[in-house]
């Protein structure tokens, strides 16, 4: 497999990973305000409840606190450089609206976001670098168990 490939998949394993987990963690009804990538003041407070519900389950002090809303800034940032200024589903709409399916417009797209995954990747894992290294050892076996016990509920 080709390396720039292989880095890509990793990255964005890694990155579909990594928001799950946080979703998981924090998912509440009212949630959207978070996912949709917006500035407004309910999506602040909805990021301000999720790092204060992560820091009670994890026990954190101010430090992680820092470290993980810094995360979740992250994620944000790398989701809404993902999602980009159009809807994917207008985009895919766009990929069959002829008589074929126009592939060159298709490449472009996953190519763009290859190039976004390749360029805030470093910054996202960074920021998770930094937020799980400050962790306790007792808080890394949490994140740990967390992750391993997530793929049960999936089908839910």
């Amino acid at each position: 497999m080709k390396r720039w490939l292989k880095r890509t998949l990793i990255g964005m394993f890694g990155v579909t990973l990594l928001a799950g987990s946080l979703g998981a963690c924090s998912y509440r009804h009212h949630a959207h305000a978070w996912h949709e990538g917006s500035d407004d003041a309910e999506s602040v407070q909805t990021r301000a409840r999720m790092v204060d519900r992560i820091g009670s389950r994890f026990d954190l002090d101010a430090n992680q606190r820092t470290k993980l809303t810094a995360l979740v800034e992250q994620v944000r940032m790398q989701r809404k450089a993902l999602l980009g200024s159009t809807d994917p589903h207008v985009e895919l709409q766009a990929f069959v609206a002829g008589n074929t399916f126009d592939r060159a417009k298709a490449k472009d797209f996953i190519d763009t976001k290859t190039s976004t995954l390749q360029t805030k990747s470093p910054e996202l894992i960074a920021a998770f670098g930094d937020f799980y290294d400050s962790l306790k050892p007792d808080q890394q076996q949490k994140v740990r168990e967390l992750l391993a016990h997530r793929h049960h509920g999936w089908g839910r």
